[in-house]
């Protein structure tokens, strides 16, 4: 369902200085699949926008209109796995397949990108949601791109990389402030890994390479490509900024996963990277075909810190929170950099069944202190977001909105916390007439 709406019902007061748009993206299936069940990974990337403007808030909704969306729609049904290309439907023409654009969606160079970490940004309008196309930056970009670029806040740059899917092989690149891809690399890895996301500080980009690895062997025995091998050590590759990808160093660790770090710096002769670390990946069998392990496959808070300084390299690594905890965010003004504030989406142990976060937590990294607000029994919350109530506000100053979902009604409200205040709960609520289903990852534009 697509649908604009003028000015959302509002509980509560919006603050008067949130002027901007905040967006978020997610999968969201025109059709029943082709056989079985979707995987939350595969469905269409529908973007959700909310204009804040004087208190107001409207709110409009546009599927991407990728080949995929546009093929599907003329036939009326599915006719791809994106999980699982090898079958598809006999009539699905892979000339000019541009993914499904369904995991992110930032704001960067002038331009709105959908994100899907298979292929490279699909454009946007950043009014309308008019689907413009595959951006690949003039030709330069000759791989997909991650749906978790880092941007740094001092310099403009984003930072992007790809990996390979069932090669042993990665891209690295970077993007100016200007929008002009300046540096593209291709590396080798010591494994083929779904990798998610990375981490980049002042001084040095991180490639976190962990087990869930991509064999299309394995689809032959009646396995899914991408599966758990906890037999594997994970890699993690560490590679000064100014150098290049000759200079990647590897160090060994336990098997584990990571889907979102929350942020990382360099401190000396160590990188400090606060990761939400599962003991083993969720949503993806083992590599002997079972199920993953429901209580290894929760993510949690850790602090990791990066020994520089021994030739093998070693990793500290300390559980911060013992809830469960995923989609981490914090104050971007200090992306890159040594930090106080992270918030995330919690389960504090009373949401339904099947549904993860009930929570949202604001983690002081200085004083080991947290504060959550907990919505009720039937109720859900997906990625909290994090806007400064100025550019020169201090760190934290500001507002957390996140998307939750009321289950008793059967309907989503934007929730909008004062983010030194969290605990007592949304000061504004736009209440929405309809459900938005689970999604990903959402970012803020501020207006003009």
């Amino acid at each position: 369902m697509e649908c604009d709406i003028q000015d959302l019902i509002i509980e509560g007061e919006v603050p008067k200085d949130l002027f901007g748009s905040y967006y978020r993206n997610g999968p969201d299936p025109q059709f029943p699949p082709m056989g079985g069940q979707y995987h939350w990974f595969a469905g269409d990337g529908m973007i959700h926008a909310f204009h804040f403007e004087n208190g107001k808030i409207s709110y409009r909704n546009r599927w991407v209109r990728t080949s995929k969306w546009k093929q599907e729609r003329k036939a009326g049904r599915a006719l791809i796995n994106a999980l699982n290309p090898m079958d598809p439907d006999p009539i699905f023409d892979f000339e000019g397949e541009d993914g499904t654009a369904n995991t992110s969606i930032i704001f960067h160079a002038n331009k709105l990108l959908a994100l899907e970490e298979g292929h490279p940004p699909f454009e946007l309008d950043p009014i309308t949601l008019e689907s413009k196309g595959s951006w690949d930056y003039k030709g330069k970009l000759r791989s997909a791109m991650t749906a978790h670029p880092k941007i740094d806040p001092k310099t403009g740059e984003m930072f992007g990389f790809s990996y390979g899917f069932g090669e042993n092989k990665m891209t690295y690149f970077v993007v100016d402030a200007s929008g002009e891809l300046t540096t593209y690399s291709e590396f080798e890895t010591p494994y083929s890994s779904m990798i998610h996301d990375f981490i980049v500080t002042s001084e040095h980009v991180i490639f976190p390479i962990f087990p869930l690895i991509i064999d299309f062997n394995l689809v032959a025995k009646g396995i899914a490509p991408i599966v758990w091998d906890s037999n594997r050590l994970s890699q993690i590759g560490v590679m000064p900024r100014k150098g290049n990808v000759k200079d990647i160093k590897w160090i060994e660790d336990d098997p584990c996963f990571v889907f979102h770090p929350m942020n990382a710096y360099t401190e000396g002769d160590k990188i400090v990277a606060d990761m939400m670390q599962f003991e083993e990946a969720p949503l993806f069998p083992h590599l002997d075909g079972s199920t993953p392990d429901n209580k290894k496959a929760e993510a949690r808070l850790n602090r990791w810190e990066i020994d520089l300084t021994s030739n093998s390299g070693s990793i500290k690594k300390d559980y911060l929170d013992e809830h469960i905890g995923e989609f981490p965010r914090l104050d971007e003004r200090y992306s890159m950099s040594n930090y106080r504030y992270g918030i995330y989406a919690s389960n504090q142990g009373n949401s339904p069944k099947g549904i993860s976060f009930n929570s949202i937590t604001r983690y002081d990294y200085e004083t080991s202190n947290k504060e959550v607000f907990t919505l009720s029994e039937h109720d859900a919350v997906g990625e909290p977001i994090f806007i400064p109530k100025s550019s020169d506000a201090d760190e934290g100053v500001g507002y957390v909105i996140a998307l939750g979902y009321l289950g008793k009604a059967n309907r989503s409200d934007l929730m909008i916390f004062d983010a030194e205040n969290i605990s007592s709960g949304p000061i504004a609520r736009a209440m929405l007439p309809h459900r938005i289903p689970y999604g990903f990852h959402g970012n803020w534009r501020p207006g003009t």
